[in-house]
């Protein structure tokens, strides 16, 4: 897994590629926490992004507990299979997904 972060003022932009699962997900977990003092709109870009476990979903959703205390997360670029558990766990009832 990589993760790109792009700060513009008070957005950040996180692009993740590869695999979000229980190896990687620690790592978006610390990346998030260490960049979200301040930030206003958290966008994470899953254009790359080929798939995501329970583990992944945890940090998700922790980084959405954080964002909605201080402004706003939004999910982009998903493919059908993210979608599809997205689905399945209900967090498209969560989520703010584009």
């Amino acid at each position: 897994m990589n993760i790109t972060k792009n700060l513009d003022g008070e957005k950040l932009t996180v692009a993740v590629s590869g695999r979000l699962d229980t190896m990687t997900a620690p790592e978006l977990d610390e990346e998030l926490k260490a960049s979200l003092d301040g930030v206003q709109e958290l966008v994470i870009d899953f254009t790359e992004t080929e798939y995501i476990s329970s583990a992944g979903l945890r940090v998700l959703l922790s980084a959405h507990k954080t964002m909605a205390k201080q402004g706003s997360m939004t999910v982009t670029g998903v493919n059908d299979i993210i979608m599809e558990i997205f689905e399945v766990t209900g967090f498209t009832e969560i989520l703010t997904i584009e």
